[in-house]
């Protein structure tokens, strides 16, 4: 809060001028504070996903487009199966699914596990959810970044420097 004198129109005896002070509030530095918040929460409310956590293998393969929100399966280091983020056993993801799902085999659902868990295992989830009538089932997996190769290729300097016959 600042305060500044305002001098009244009127002189008094002396030649000497009455002031007052005269209270405002610069509201700048809170305007500033509030668009530094909320350039805060625009960056991270995408990040905040399903909140088990898990080390997603990578690919270079483009994602899927979607129109709704999927429902997720995943599978951490230990081979814990998480519907969503709730703790479930193999025997009961199948009913859970189901009764979230309102039997809609329709139902997009993501398989997210960790890329230290035994593949078997992954496979006996995605096995389940199938067995159960989900026929839109996808693996999920992080992007590689643009200069790593895709595993299995050769990068584009090992093919172009590989002797030719003559």
């Amino acid at each position: 809060m600042s305060f500044t004198t305002q001098r009244s129109g009127l002189r008094r005896l002396g030649g000497r001028e009455k002031s007052r002070p005269m209270a405002d509030i610069n509201v700048t530095p809170m305007v500033d504070v509030m668009l530094v918040l909320l350039v805060i929460f625009m960056v991270t409310a995408p990040l905040l996903t399903v909140g088990v956590q898990v080390d997603l293998p990578k690919t270079s393969a483009d994602a899927l487009p979607g129109q709704d929100e999927p429902l997720a399966v995943t599978v951490n280091a230990e081979g814990e199966i998480f519907l969503q983020d709730t703790q479930v056993n193999l025997e009961n993801l199948a009913p859970r699914l189901i009764a979230i799902t309102n039997n809609n085999p329709e139902a997009r659902i993501f398989v997210r596990g960790d890329k230290g868990v035994v593949y078997g295992r992954i496979m006996q989830v995605m096995g389940t959810v199938n067995a159960a009538g989900f026929s839109k089932v996808a693996l999920v997996t992080e992007r590689m970044p643009a200069s790593t190769p895709a595993p299995g290729k050769a990068p584009e300097k090992a093919k172009n420097s590989e002797a030719k016959p003559k």
